[in-house]
């Protein structure tokens, strides 16, 4: 009997660490990037099938921003040291491309003849792009840290 008890409580002390990336703010992070998968995807998906050789790079960028907010999104969901540790290190890619693809629209904007998720910092998305990484890497970090 003490077998089965010490095997719950593993479970136990397994469960708390997952949900803490999504409690309070946590939750709103998963919503808002799970906004983000779909805006991402759908937008990248409609522009590939219809005018891909418009604007090839624009294009791919976006589905690859959506491929990235999935990952996070389904990261933060599972929860727990590995997860964290890889949506984190997904933030932080997010962030520097969100920086370079909307530093690099703004430099040379006839490399984008069409606009991207990342484009001018997300302004499309009312700045949620830049804005979305820099909250997750905060909430992940202090979720890490109440966690140890």
């Amino acid at each position: 009997m003490t077998e089965p008890e010490n095997d719950g409580g593993a479970e136990r002390a397994e469960t708390p660490a997952r949900q803490k990336l999504i409690t309070g703010p946590g939750i709103l992070l998963v919503w808002l990037y799970g906004v983000m998968v779909v805006a991402a995807v759908s937008r990248s998906a409609v522009q590939i099938s219809t005018d891909f050789d418009k604007a090839p790079l624009a294009y791919t960028l976006s589905a690859l921003a959506g491929v990235v907010y999935g990952f996070i999104t389904y990261s933060l969901v599972r929860g727990g040291a590995a997860a964290r540790s890889a949506a984190l290190v997904c933030c932080a890619a997010e962030l520097v491309g969100v920086l370079v693809v909307g530093t690099w629209t703004l430099v040379e904007p006839s490399a984008f003849p069409d606009a991207t998720v990342w484009s001018d910092f997300g302004m499309g998305y009312l700045f949620i792009p830049v804005i979305l990484p820099v909250t997750a890497i905060f909430w992940l970090n202090r979720a890490r840290r109440a966690a140890a």
